[in-house]
């Protein structure tokens, strides 16, 4: 029996966790499955060639608000005119079948802000079009007698989706985001090592600690370049790689804290491997990230990480063992997990551990998983 699924994702950016995992999912889904057919639902769509149907939905409009509204409405109406067996939502729309929380809990993500928000910011917040619009998407499709399962990338996702909205157990379907696995490899830092550490002018013995992410705020690049100057291991460097639109400020903050030599903005990059294969761990203290594909990346690189605790791989590092975790606004906890993995040895000793926690995380293995839980569903 053919299987006709709809997959609806607004937004394309090349170089976003989303949008990978779309085009990973249909390159996987596609591979393994003849009786699967799949229709894109998208406001614009540019990755790679498919045997895939593509509906554009781009209505006109005015602002974020007004573009996730308009998506909104044209995606009903587009459901309403075609007929599939299932229908997944990347987005807050009630009337489909499955809902991919992708991008996590939005209630969830205001609650972890509010902590470093002033009075008047969480004020702003609260009387913001676009945050009560969200908010009210996301109530309204949870509560939709419609939905029958929800794909939460982590348990820190389901976990929240219970908290805040009620959903039942038996609806909530934990399905990690797969990963290429030969592509993010161990075998990285001897193609890539020594090369990029020469272009960027960084000592060979050096520790060197990677960050990738856009949203440097919400990806805590600001506690990290405080804890990376208050840490004892002096001779520590720092890749940030990613785009933002206030890197300017980073830099200037580095450059305050005397970090100038020891911290390189390389911006945004469209092939993050040899970054990789340059450095001895991976660090992310975001304030809220449902899973991150980056620590997936840099755990299968057999990168240690050291994440925080409301990041949903977190749930893949043990402690002391393949990384560490902490809250995102920790700074001495911070500081102290860069000089541990600093030590001459440590990171090289977790790399095997690295890897191994998530090499059951292949692209195989998620279009199984997905495949099952589409049956289950007809």
């Amino acid at each position: 029996m053919t299987i006709r699924l709809a997959l609806i994702r607004q937004r394309y950016n090349p170089f976003g966790g989303a949008e990978r995992f779309v085009a990973t999912t249909l390159e996987a889904l596609m591979q393994k499955n003849n009786d699967l057919s799949l229709t894109l639902i998208t406001r614009k769509w540019t990755g790679s060639e498919h045997k895939h149907a593509v509906i554009e939905c781009a209505p006109p409009h005015l602002g974020r608000l007004g573009r996730d509204y308009s998506f909104a409405r044209c995606v009903q109406r587009t459901l309403a005119r075609e007929q599939f067996d299932l229908v997944q939502s990347h987005e807050r729309i009630a009337g489909c079948d499955i809902f991919r929380a992708g991008d996590g809990v939005h209630a969830a993500w205001l609650e972890q802000r509010r902590r470093q928000q002033s009075l008047i910011g969480r004020v702003g917040t609260a009387l913001s079009p676009w945050h009560r619009y969200t908010l009210a998407a996301e109530r309204a499709m949870f509560a939709d007698p419609r939905l029958r399962a929800v794909i939460c990338i982590s348990e820190l996702v389901r976990d929240d989706i219970r908290r805040f909205y009620g959903v039942p157990e038996q609806k909530l379907h934990v399905i990690y985001n797969g990963i290429d696995l030969d592509r993010y490899h161990p075998r990285l830092a001897t193609e890539h090592r020594a090369e990029v550490r020469r272009q960027y002018g960084i000592p060979e013995a050096a520790p060197l600690f990677v960050y990738v992410g856009s949203g440097f705020e919400r990806k805590g690049v600001g506690p990290l370049l405080a804890a990376l100057a208050s840490a004892r291991a002096t001779g520590s460097y720092l890749l940030v790689v990613g785009a933002d639109k206030h890197l300017e400020s980073y830099r200037q903050q580095a450059a305050g804290l005397g970090l100038s030599g020891r911290v390189i903005f390389t911006g945004g990059l469209k092939n993050v491997l040899p970054c990789y294969g340059a450095a001895d761990a991976f660090v992310l203290p975001t304030l809220y990230e449902p899973l991150s594909n980056a620590v997936l990346e840099a755990l299968a690189c057999g990168l240690p990480c050291i994440v925080s605790d409301h990041c949903g791989a977190a749930e893949l590092i043990e402690p002391g063992v393949s990384g560490q975790i902490c809250d995102a606004l920790d700074v001495t906890a911070l500081s102290a997990h860069l000089d541990t993995l600093a030590q001459p040895g440590v990171a090289a000793g977790m790399r095997g551990a690295a890897r191994a926690a998530v090499e059951h995380l292949g692209l195989v293995a998620m279009s199984e998983r997905l495949l099952a839980l589409y049956r289950s569903l007809l």
